[in-house]
């Protein structure tokens, strides 16, 4: 009986923005894995001045295009407002949609709205891990009663600049670490999204955006991003830190969310995923 071969035909991936994180996730996948991605769409509001999209893929600026573009893996990485303009049509035609900008989804109506259209097309709509270590183990642990989840997050003033924190703490004389919000993932994630964005990752993985509890220091002697979750519950108690690199054209936005995006993609495009 003749063997018969296998092939696997690339996979068809979309973007939603073109910002930093998404051009370091197709930068590292062209390298990485090249021959088993097709890049297929760039999803933008406006086309002036992109550059360096990879070969092959269509740039479009309305919903209304996406639907002529069959997709197997779409990434969000362009902030609340692209998650309700192009979620509906991204879950349509794609069998994943990946939201990083999960602080949208502190509008609760649109989480709804989002899921029944992914229920609706067969399609999975999925929040990563982004920057933080530790929610994989929050959301297994959700399983059974959590009875708390704080989430702490720790930057160089520098990163806080441009955002809210300006208004509650003078950033420029910092002396010590300082902790200028303390409150519940969904007042950090809907006041803070470009830094605190991942306090809804949390939140969504574990007790909710309400009941999770968030603080928001500026530490002059901080090196990186820091992020340390304390979760307790019917599981026992789980307690970790991870200090994340910048990502260099972006210091508000950490290495790690975009590798956490590739580590998605390769987990569907490889023979053993991890």
């Amino acid at each position: 009986m003749r063997a018969t071969t296998h092939v696997q035909k690339p996979l068809r991936l979309g973007f939603i923005g073109w910002g930093a994180i998404n051009r370091r996730v197709a930068e590292l996948l062209r390298e990485r894995q090249g021959h088993r991605i097709a890049f297929s769409v760039v999803c933008l509001k406006d086309v002036v001045d992109v550059g360096d999209v990879p070969a092959g893929a269509k740039i479009i600026t309305c919903p209304s295009e996406l639907l002529d573009i069959e997709l197997d893996f779409m990434i969000e990485a362009a902030g609340r407002g692209a998650v309700t303009e192009w979620g509906e049509a991204a879950l349509q035609q794609s069998q994943v949609f990946v939201v990083a900008s999960a602080s949208a989804f502190c509008d609760d109506a649109l989480l709804q709205r989002l899921t029944a259209v992914a229920e609706d097309n067969g399609a999975q709509l999925l929040v990563p891990p982004g920057a933080l270590a530790g929610v994989d183990a929050i959301a297994a642990a959700s399983v059974l009663s959590l009875n708390e989840v704080i989430h702490r997050i720790v930057k160089p003033p520098a990163a806080w600049r441009s955002t809210e924190a300006e208004q509650l703490v003078v950033l420029g004389n910092l002396r010590r670490s300082t902790t200028f919000f303390s409150g519940s993932a969904r007042d950090a994630a809907a006041r803070f999204p470009q830094n605190a964005n991942v306090a809804a990752i949390t939140a969504l993985s574990g007790i909710g955006l309400d009941r999770t509890h968030v603080e928001l220091v500026a530490d002059p002697d901080a090196k990186g991003n820091r992020h340390e979750l304390v979760a307790r519950g019917d599981f026992g108690k789980l307690s970790v830190s991870i200090e994340n690199r910048p990502l260099a054209t972006n210091p508000k936005s950490s290495e790690m969310a975009a590798l956490s995006l590739v580590r998605l993609v390769e987990n569907r495009v490889l023979a053993f995923a991890r």
